[in-house]
C-alpha cells in the first residue's frame, strides 16, 4: 500500500527510535559511560586552544577575497615603501604608529589667547612622547632612533601655525571659540626595528594609561597595536559569564522539574540534562580543536547557544516520558519516549545544524569557524540526549518503579497513611500517577495550557486580536528592516572601558571633517604624452572631483606637476622621448617618487590623490565606495581606487547578498526537511512561513534597537533560522499528529503536550544568555539582544501565531477517522475499545494505552477523550 504524505520517512523513522529507546533502555549504563569517557578524551583537544586562536580581525572579520586585498597586493607591488621618503597617505597597509588627540579647552577671552596657550601644550607634550626612552635588553632607544624620515609637509588644516615643527605628523587640526584640538601621529619603521617599534608602542601606551591629563590638556591616545590587543580582551569576560551562565539553567531547569511527590521528582534528571549539554560543548571543541579549526572570539558565544539547545531538548525529553505509562518496563518506557520525541528533536537538530553548516558559504572566517564549532556541537547535543540522557532517565525511571526517594533513595509509601500530616506525604510518600490513562500526574502549567490558555486562544475573538497583532508586529518588522545599518564599526571590537574608545569619539567629534586620502591608481602602461588619453585620464579625475565626498580642493598629482615643471623648464611633454627622459630627475627631487612605477623607461603604473570629506557614519564610508568603484569602472583608462580602510569597507560590498543568500538557502533546506519529516505538506509550510516571520521581525527589530547587519549579527540570523524552526516544528509536529477531530482541539491538545516545555526551553535559553547583557563587549552584548528577540518571537510563534493560523486549516491532521460514526456503535467499553483500534490510533495520551496489572495485560482507555459513553 502506497505511503501517505511523509509516512514513508515519519513511520519509519519512528519505529527506529522505538527500537533504539528499548536498546538504552536495556543497557544504561554502557549509554551513560561512553559519553563520558569520548568527551573526556575529546576534551583533551582545549591543550591546543592557545595555539589555534585566531583574532586578527582583518583575517576574520573581513572579506576572504575582498577586492581591497587584490588591490592593496597591486599597489605594494608597484609602489614600495621608500624608507628615505616616507608619507603616510602612501602605505599600502596602515602603518605601525602611535597616535594622540589633544584636545585644550578654556574660557580665554579670544580666539588667540586660546591658540597660543595650546600651542605651548602641544609642543610640551610632543617633547614628552619623543623623549620616552626603551630598552631592548642590549641598548636604550627613543622614538627619534626608530622613526621614518619624514618628507611630506602636513595637510590643509583649519588653523595653520606658522614655523610649527613637531617631530610627529599632523593628521588634522580643529578649533572654534572655546576649544582648540590636533591630532599627531608617530610612525616607526617595521623592518628591521620591528621588535623595538612594539616595545616602544608599548611604552607609549604604557605612559598615557596614567595621563589621560596632562597640563590642562586632555589626551586620548591609540597605536596601531591598539585594536587587535583590546579585541583581544573581550576573552577574559566569558570564562566568569559562563560560570554565570551555567549555574542559572541548573537552577532553573532543576526548579522547573521539580515535583511535590518524592518519588516523581525530576530534580537529578534536570541536572543531568544540562550536564548533558555541558558535555557536548566539551567534546565538539574539544574535537574541533584537535583537528586544528581556528578558535575566533565569536565561538566564545557558542557554549551558550548550546546550553539553551540542550536544554530545550531535555524539556521535550521529560515531557513525552511523563506521559507513557509508568506500569510499563522503563525500556517500553523509553521506547515510548523516543517514538513521540526523537522525531520533533530530530526535525529541530537537523534545521539547527544544516543552518550553520550553510553558514560555511559566507566569506568572513570568523563566521565559518563559529558555525563549524556550533554544528558540531548541536550534533553532539543531540547525540548525547539520545544517549547519556536518555540512559540517566532509564536509572531514574528504575528509580521511580522501586518507589524510592529521590534523594535518599530508600523506599518510600506509595498511600497517605491517616492522620500524617502534610509534610509527611512530602517526604514519605510518592508515586503518585493518574489511574485513569496510567501515565504521571499532569502538571500544573499543562493543565493552564490545556483547560485556560488552549481554550482562550481558539475563541473567534482571541483570533481575530491575535490576527491584528500580528499585522502589527509585520508592519514593525517591515518597517525596521528598511533602518537597519551595515558594517561592523570597528570601535565596537574593544571592550567599553577601553582607552580607544575615547579616542575614537574625539576623533568623530573634532576630525570627522576630513575621510581617508584615497589612491586613484592608472594600471599598466598610460600615455601620458599623448593628448587624446590624457583627455579621457582628464574627464574620468573630473568624474572623481563631483563626487558628493571629495574635498574640492583635495586632488594631488604628481603629472599636474610634472607638467608645471615642464612650463618652467620649457620641455615639450607631448613627446614620448622628452616625457620620459626628463621624468626620472623630476621624480628623485620632489614628494612623487612613489607615485610613478617608471622601470626600464616604461611607467608601469602611477596613482593620484583624492581626500575625501564628511565621511561620519557607516553608510558613508558604504556609499564613498560606491561611488569611487562604479566611477573607476566607467571610466575608459583602467583604474582602481585604494585605501588600507578599504579592506574593512569590502564588508558592505558582501554583508547583506551573504546574509540573503545563507537565509534563502537556508530557509529552503528547512521546507524540505520539515516536507520529509512532518506528516502534511501545508502545515510544513507553516513551519517556512515561521521561519520567514520570526526572520523579518528579527531584522526589522535589530534596527529599532540600534544593531548593525554586520558578521556579528549575520552569525546570530543564521542561529534565527533554527530557532525559529524549533517553536513552530514542535507544535506543528504535535498537531499534525494529533487525532482530534476539530482543529481547534489540535491546536488545544498541542499546547497541552508541548506549550510547557516550549516555555520552559524559551526561558533557559534566554537565562543562558541574559548575563551577556551585562558584558563590556559589542559582541557578546549583540549577540544576547538578537538570541532575545529570536526567543522572543519565536515563543510567540509557537505557543500563540501558528497555533491560531493551523486552526484555519483543519486538513492539517488525521482526517481518516469519523468519530462520529465510531460513536453510532461504540455502546460499551469493549466496543469503544474496538472503534479506536479499528480507527488505528497511535500509542499516546488521551488513546490506546498499554497496562501490567497481575501479569494480566488490560487495554485502558481514556473516555472522555474519545468522545465515547
Amino acid at each position: 500500500m502506497a505511503c501517505c504524505h511523509t509516512d514513508c520517512i515519519e513511520r519509519p523513522l519512528s519505529k527506529l527510535f522505538k527500537k533504539f529507546g528499548r536498546l538504552v533502555g536495556s543497557r544504561p549504563y554502557w549509554f551513560l559511560i561512553i559519553p563520558v569517557l569520548v568527551s573526556t578524551a575529546l576534551g583533551g583537544g582545549f591543550y591546543f586552544l592557545k595555539d589555534r586562536e585566531a583574532n586578527d580581525i582583518e583575517e576574520q572579520f573581513t572579506p576572504l577575497n575582498g577586492p581591497a586585498k587584490q588591490e592593496r597586493q597591486f599597489v605594494k607591488e608597484n609602489f614600495p615603501y621608500d624608507k628615505s621618503t616616507f608619507s603616510s597617505q602612501r602605505l599600502y597597509t596602515e602603518g605601525t604608529y602611535a597616535s594622540l588627540i589633544a584636545v585644550f579647552k578654556s574660557n580665554a577671552p579670544t580666539n588667540a589667547d586660546l591658540q597660543a596657550a595650546a600651542f605651548d601644550g602641544i609642543i610640551n607634550l610632543d617633547k614628552k612622547v619623543t623623549d620616552i626612552t626603551v630598552s631592548d635588553g642590549t641598548e636604550q632607544f627613543t622614538f627619534n632612533d626608530i622613526r621614518y624620515n619624514r618628507s611630506e609637509k602636513a595637510p590643509t588644516t583649519d588653523v595653520i601655525f606658522p614655523g610649527l615643527n613637531l617631530s610627529s605628523e599632523f593628521g588634522g587640526i580643529f578649533s572654534n571659540d572655546s576649544v582648540w584640538a590636533v591630532r599627531l601621529f608617530y610612525y616607526v619603521q617595521e623592518d628591521d626595528s620591528s621588535q623595538k617599534a612594539h616595545l616602544w608602542l608599548e611604552e607609549f601606551l604604557k605612559f598615557f594609561s596614567s595621563r589621560s591629563n596632562i597640563n590642562g590638556i586632555e589626551v586620548s591616545y591609540f597605536t596601531s597595536l591598539s585594536r587587535q590587543e583590546e579585541f583581544e580582551k573581550n576573552a577574559e569576560e566569558v570564562i566568569p559569564l559562563f560560570t554565570i551562565t551555567y549555574f542559572l539553567a541548573i537552577t532553573f531547569s532543576v526548579v522547573s522539574c521539580m515535583r511535590l511527590d518524592c518519588v516523581r521528582n525530576k530534580v537529578w534528571v534536570a541536572a543531568f540534562g544540562v550536564l548533558s549539554a555541558g558535555l557536548a560543548v566539551l567534546s565538539s571543541f574539544g574535537m574541533m580543536l584537535y583537528i586544528g579549526v581556528p578558535f575566533v572570539m565569536t565561538v566564545a558565544n557558542s557554549p551558550f547557544l548550546i546550553l539553551g539547545i540542550g536544554v530545550d531538548d531535555m524539556f521535550i525529553l521529560i515531557s513525552c516520558w511523563q506521559q507513557t505509562n509508568v506500569h510499563d518496563k522503563v525500556e517500553e518506557r523509553l521506547a515510548d519516549t523516543y517514538k513521540e520525541a526523537a522525531i520533533s528533536i530530530t526535525i529541530t537538530t537537523l534545521t539547527d545544524v544544516l543552518a550553520f553548516y550553510i553558514g560555511l558559504m559566507t566569506p568572513f572566517r570568523s563566521v565559518r569557524s563559529f558555525c563549524l564549532y556550533t554544528s558540531t556541537a548541536i550534533l553532539f547535543c543531540y547525540l548525547y540526549s539520545i544517549t547519556f540522557f536518555g540512559a540517566f532517565l532509564v536509572l531514574n525511571g528504575r528509580r521511580e518503579n522501586s518507589n524510592r526517594h529521590w534523594l535518599t533513595c530508600k523506599k518510600v509509601l506509595k498511600e497517605h497513611p491517616p492522620g500524617r500530616s502534610k509534610g509527611f506525604y512530602l517526604c514519605c510518600v510518592g508515586g503518585a500517577y493518574d489511574h485513569h490513562t496510567g501515565s504521571e500526574e499532569i502538571q500544573p502549567m499543562n493543565h493552564f495550557f490545556k483547560n485556560y490558555y488552549g481554550p482562550f486562544l481558539t475563541k473567534s475573538w482571541t483570533k481575530a486580536f491575535v490576527i491584528l497583532l500580528y499585522a502589527a508586529y509585520l508592519a514593525a518588522s517591515i518597517y525596521g528592516c528598511f533602518q537597519i545599518q551595515e558594517g561592523i564599526d570597528l570601535r565596537n571590537l574593544a571592550p567599553d572601558s577601553s582607552y580607544i574608545i575615547k579616542y575614537y569619539n574625539n576623533e568623530k567629534e573634532y576630525f570627522a571633517k576630513y575621510g581617508p586620502n584615497i589612491m586613484v591608481v592608472v594600471k599598466g602602461e598610460f600615455p601620458y604624452w599623448n593628448e587624446q588619453n590624457v583627455s579621457e585620464l582628464d574627464t574620468c579625475i573630473t568624474a572623481f572631483k563631483n563626487l558628493s565626498y571629495i574635498e574640492k580642493n583635495g586632488f594631488t598629482s604628481w603629472f599636474q606637476s610634472y607638467k608645471e615643471y615642464a612650463l618652467m623648464m620649457n620641455l615639450k611633454v607631448s613627446d614620448e622621448r622628452v616625457f620620459k627622459a626628463n621624468l626620472s630627475s623630476f621624480l628623485e627631487y620632489s614628494d612623487f617618487k612613489q607615485d610613478v612605477n617608471f622601470t626600464n623607461n616604461v611607467i608601469y603604473a602611477s596613482r593620484f590623490f583624492m581626500q575625501t570629506a564628511n565621511i561620519t557614519a557607516a553608510i558613508d564610508e558604504m556609499n564613498m565606495l560606491n561611488e569611487f568603484r562604479v566611477t573607476a569602472e566607467k571610466c575608459p583608462v583602467p583604474l582602481l581606487v585604494y585605501h588600507p580602510s578599504f579592506i574593512y569597507y569590502d564588508q558592505y560590498a558582501v554583508i547583506v547578498s551573504s546574509t540573503i543568500q545563507n537565509i534563502g538557502v537556508t530557509t529552503a533546506v528547512m521546507l524540505l526537511i520539515s516536507l520529509l519529516l512532518i506528516p502534511n505538506p501545508l502545515c510544513s509550510l507553516w513551519v517556512t512561513f515561521s521561519i520567514a516571520s520570526v526572520i523579518v521581525g528579527v531584522t526589522g527589530f535589530m534596527a529599532l534597537w540600534d544593531i548593525n547587519l554586520d558578521t556579528i549579527s549575520m552569525i546570530i540570523l543564521v542561529v534565527c533560522i533554527g530557532f525559529s524552526v524549533d517553536f513552530s516544528a514542535h507544535i506543528s509536529y504535535a498537531f499534525v499528529s494529533s487525532n482530534k477531530p476539530s482543529a481547534n482541539e489540535k491546536a488545544v491538545e498541542a499546547l497541552f503536550s508541548l506549550g510547557y516545555p516550549i516555555v520552559q526551553g524559551a526561558v533557559s535559553t534566554i537565562l543562558g544568555v541574559v548575563v551577556l547583557s551585562a558584558a563590556q563587549s559589542y559582541i557578546f552584548r549583540t549577540f544576547f539582544k538578537i538570541m532575545f528577540l529570536v526567543i522572543l518571537f519565536g515563543l510567540f510563534h509557537g505557543i500563540m501565531f501558528i497555533p491560531v493560523f493551523l486552526t484555519f486549516f483543519g486538513c492539517c491532521g488525521d482526517s481518516n477517522v469519523d468519530y462520529h460514526k465510531n460513536k453510532e456503535f461504540c455502546q460499551n467499553k469493549e466496543e469503544c475499545v474496538s472503534a479506536v483500534m479499528l480507527a488505528g490510533l497511535s500509542c499516546k495520551e488521551g488513546k490506546i494505552h498499554n497496562t501490567y496489572k497481575n501479569k494480566t495485560r488490560v487495554i485502558q482507555m481514556d473516555m472522555a477523550h474519545m468522545d465515547c459513553p
